[in-house]
């Protein structure tokens, strides 16, 4: 059987929550659609699927295979509609979610985009959740850190880093620092979605990884909220470079350790798979990268 075939019906069988289902989505009979997931897998000599008469649900090896699946199927998608791009104008309304720290690096290609494409509209939301763009309804996010849905499409635009900071006042009353170890013993305040929580992670000088487990009395999933405490001498942050850089050259923050870099982040554009990428969504991508890669030493001064 057509290998492509078989693993789209697979993945159909997986979205659709059966196979009756997956056999109307596709235009393929029930037994023909079991067929291919038979023999799909027959090749890989292991079972995807748990049948019951009551429902289908993935093995732990079809989870892995799933995942991998479905970003196949995207990047075939997408491969076909980069060879159709020159008979696609963008056109319709393109709903965006944008992390609020960074709607300055989003705005200009919103403006852009607009005055390019006539045919065009956009419906532009900033703020700091974790939204589910296929429930919400939304064709791309532009976020900070990776989506905790592993079925979403994540493409990188620009590299950045944290700095650890805090006020003159605060390093006067509890300073000095020394070693990253004594951040346990400090009122550390931390953003909501930081990737590995109370956990704050860096690199030294010769490279080699370091974590502290920090805590402290906020915890915020508003950049603005946290940087005004760490203005007010409330504890130690690790903020994002762009965020702070103007109060580190004013002098109204202090970067401290600066041997420990804190490890490497990316901004991120984020889109569903289940979506077939349609033109304003390509365009607008096209037009994020470009103008991430002339920013980036904005979007990353502490690099």
């Amino acid at each position: 059987m057509d290998r492509l075939t078989s693993l789209t019906a697979f993945v159909r069988v997986v979205d659709n929550g059966g196979f009756s289902a997956a056999g109307r989505k596709l235009n393929m009979s029930t037994t023909m659609v079991s067929n291919h997931v038979q023999a799909l897998e027959e090749r890989l000599g292991a079972r995807l699927l748990q049948r019951t008469t009551r429902k289908v649900s993935l093995t732990e090896v079809g989870k892995a295979y799933y995942d991998r699946a479905t970003q196949i199927l995207a990047d075939l998608e997408q491969a076909d509609e980069i060879a159709g791009a020159s008979q696609s104008t963008p056109r319709g309304t393109l709903r965006i979610y944008a992390a609020t720290h960074i709607i300055q690096f989003v705005a200009p290609v919103v403006a852009e985009f607009l005055s390019s494409y006539s045919e065009v509209k956009v419906d532009l939301t900033i703020g700091e959740k974790n939204v589910d763009l296929i429930d919400e309804g939304y064709d791309l996010a532009v976020r900070l850190t990776p989506p905790p849905d592993s079925s979403l499409i994540v493409r990188s635009l620009a590299t950045w880093r944290h700095v650890l900071c805090c006020s003159p006042a605060y390093l006067e009353k509890h300073g000095p620092f020394r070693q990253l170890s004594e951040l346990e013993n400090h009122n550390c305040i931390r953003h909501e979605l930081y990737p590995f929580q109370d956990g704050w992670h860096f690199v030294d000088r010769k490279g080699t990884p370091a974590a502290v487990r920090v805590s402290g009395n906020l915890v915020s999933n508003s950049g603005e909220t946290l940087r005004r405490a760490t203005l007010q001498g409330v504890g130690v942050w690790l903020g994002a470079g762009f965020l702070v850089g103007d109060d580190l050259d004013a002098g109204r923050l202090v970067r401290l350790l600066p041997e420990y870099r804190p490890v490497e982040m990316a901004m991120n554009a984020i889109y569903p798979h289940r979506h077939h990428l349609s033109a304003k969504v390509r365009s607008f991508i096209d037009l994020l990268v470009q103008h991430s890669a002339e920013q980036q030493k904005l979007i990353n001064p502490y690099s």
